[in-house]
C-alpha cells in the first residue's frame, strides 16, 4: 500500500482555489478536470466540505442534490470505476469564483487542523474492500439527506461525516474512518427521532 499524501485536504483546496482563479464562474466539470476523473475520493471529501459550510446545506433541495451525486460517487466506488461519470445537468452547477473562494477560505483552518491530525493507521480498515464498505456507509447517510432538510444543522453533521470519511481514505487514516462511523450514527438516530416524531 503506498503512503497517504502529505496534507491531502489542503492540497485538495489549493487546486480548487487555483480553478476558482481560473474559471468564473467555476463549474462543477470544471473542478472534474482539475481534480482528475479519477478523483472519486477527492469528489467525496468536495461534497462534505460543501454540506460543513455554513450555508449550503441550509438551502431547501441543496442536500439532497448533493447527496444524490454522492450516490452517484459511492456507487462508482463500490463497482470499482477507473473513471467517474457524473451527469451532464451537474456537470453544469456552477459557482462563482468568488463565492467559492470564499468557501475554500472557511475550510481552510480546519483542514490545516485535520491534516496534521491525520496519518497512516490501523490501515486494515482502509483496505479495498474498507474502501467499498466506506462508500456503502456515504451512500447510506446520502439516502437520509431528504429527512436531514427537516432538522436543523443535521446536514452538516452528514458531511462532517462524508467528509471524515473521504479525509480516512485520503490520508489512510482508521481512526478517523471510526470517528466517521460514530458521526454516521448520530445522523442515523436523528433519522430515527425525526420519523418517530412524525
Amino acid at each position: 500500500m503506498s503512503d497517504s499524501p502529505a496534507h491531502p485536504t489542503e492540497n485538495i483546496l489549493d487546486e480548487l482555489h487555483d480553478a476558482a482563479d481560473q474559471h468564473d464562474p467555476l463549474t462543477f466539470g470544471a473542478v472534474l478536470d482539475v481534480l482528475g476523473q479519477q478523483s472519486f475520493t477527492p469528489i467525496l471529501l468536495l461534497i462534505g466540505l460543501i454540506m460543513v459550510v455554513p450555508g449550503p446545506a441550509d438551502i431547501p433541495g441543496v442536500p439532497v442534490i448533493l447527496g444524490l451525486l454522492v450516490i452517484i460517487v459511492g456507487v462508482q466506488i463500490v463497482m470499482h470505476r477507473e473513471h467517474l461519470w457524473v451527469p451532464s445537468w451537474i456537470e453544469r452547477m456552477k459557482v462563482t469564483a468568488e463565492r467559492a473562494r470564499t468557501m475554500i477560505s472557511w475550510v481552510r483552518t480546519p483542514a490545516r487542523w485535520m491534516d496534521r491530525l491525520t496519518k497512516a493507521r490501523y490501515q486494515w480498515l482502509i483496505d479495498h474492500a474498507g474502501a467499498s464498505l466506506i462508500a456503502v456507509a456515504c451512500i447510506l447517510i446520502a439516502m437520509t439527506t431528504p429527512v436531514l432538510e427537516f432538522i436543523p444543522f443535521s446536514a452538516n453533521i452528514a458531511g462532517a461525516a462524508i467528509a471524515a470519511f473521504a479525509i480516512a481514505l485520503l490520508a489512510k487514516d482508521g481512526l478517523v474512518a471510526g470517528i466517521a462511523l460514530a458521526l454516521s450514527i448520530t445522523i442515523g438516530g436523528l433519522v430515527i427521532s425525526q420519523l418517530i416524531g412524525n
